[in-house]
């Protein structure tokens, strides 16, 4: 309790740090602002160090989770301020420091930061500190983190806010490298699932996908959305199909924003969630795929950023009413992007509840512990 005690507080100077930085005129120059960034992340790093020295975590993503617990609250403080909800804290970011993050999409963005990623700090710091496991729970994170900042950073650099690359810019750079370097990590530890026998894998496996209805169901989803994701990435490559135009224009414009952050996005869907998707599909038909209890945790974090950064975006009001939902269509609209955000988080629960079909089953004759599934 004392760890998770000490990353909560840690996380909270955050505060004291931007209003001090809000009203000492000197430390709002774009340069210095980028220097007080790495400093304070370093004494941030430094402080979880020395307070842990005594009882030191087993694994360094601890001091991951704990620094990136930290920027939490800076995330979560930005959006908040944008929005209208605080003040004195992040006026001079928004001038001097990172001028798109008053983006509908980073404001987004820094929500399911400051909320959902926070949560889930807490929660590992805390299994962590309790010898239990989290590499489930890391995946999702890692999934998420990884989708949200492959959009931002190259958003950033290829839309309209490209010229107005600033030093802060360079601070998201451990966020981009950091979960990837977690991702593989986690991917690369044992599976979070008690040891099983192989009798009833055996027998899930000997079924036909017409006698799995929830998986012939999931199968027509991951259809469905694969169809979709080439849908709207052919949208925003501006392909000259008459249906396509129809829909970006009546139906979601936002994919047309010049912030770039739904272009990116999208196309990242496109040659990224794809191949997913139809790697999924396969899984479902084809019994011994062990990889689909990792990946599917992993796809479910990284769509559900995805969407709620794309849904909320298309609705905020700080996005341009030309590139809003239309009413008209807001609760069809709305109804599809959820059912696709929504859909891989199900998928991955499917396969983490009952997932006999997907697991490896020891060749006869082995000794009963090397039966024991993996």
């Amino acid at each position: 309790m004392a760890q998770e005690i000490c990353v909560f507080l840690f996380s909270l100077t955050a505060l004291g740090v931007l209003y001090t930085m809000n009203n000492v005129p000197a430390f709002q120059e774009p340069v210095v602002i980028l220097e007080i960034g790495v400093a304070v992340l370093a004494a941030v790093f430094l402080m979880v160090y020395f307070a842990t020295r005594y009882n030191p975590p087993k694994d360094y993503l601890f001091y991951v989770f704990a620094e990136f617990s930290f920027t939490c609250v800076i995330d979560l403080t930005s959006a908040l301020e944008y929005d209208g909800f605080a003040s004195g804290f992040m006026e001079f970011y928004q001038k001097t420091g990172e001028p798109y993050l008053g983006t509908p999409y980073a404001i987004m963005m820094c929500y399911w930061d400051g909320v959902v990623h926070f949560i889930i700090y807490l929660i590992l710091v805390h299994r962590m500190s309790n010898r239990k496991q989290y590499r489930t729970l890391g995946l999702f994170w890692a999934g998420s983190l990884c989708a949200n900042m492959i959009v931002f950073v190259p958003g950033i650099v290829v839309g309209k806010y490209g010229s107005e690359i600033r030093p802060a810019f360079w601070l998201n750079m451990p966020f981009l490298l950091v979960p990837i370097w977690g991702a593989v990590s986690l991917f690369s530890r044992p599976r979070d699932m008690p040891l099983m026998g192989a009798s009833k894998a055996e027998r899930e496996q000997k079924k036909s996908l017409i006698w799995r209805p929830l998986d012939l169901l999931f199968l027509v989803y991951l259809v469905a959305a694969m169809g979709f994701t080439i849908f709207r990435g052919l949208a925003v490559l501006d392909c000259p199909l008459e249906i396509l135009n129809r829909y970006v224009t009546e139906y979601e414009p936002y994919l047309k924003d010049p912030v770039g952050f739904p272009k990116v996005m999208m196309l990242l869907l496109l040659f990224h969630a794809l191949p997913m998707l139809g790697s999924f599909a396969y899984g479902l038909c084809t019994p011994g795929c062990t990889w689909m209890l990792d990946w599917t945790v992993y796809f479910a974090g990284a769509i559900l950023q995805c969407q709620w950064s794309h849904i909320g975006a298309s609705l905020h009001p700080r996005t341009a009413e030309m590139y809003r939902i239309p009413t008209s269509v807001l609760v069809p609209i709305l109804l599809l992007n959820l059912l696709y955000a929504v859909g891989p988080v199900l998928l991955a629960l499917r396969c983490k509840r009952e997932p006999d079909y997907f697991l490896s089953i020891a060749p006869v004759g082995q000794t009963n512990n090397e039966k024991k599934l993996r």
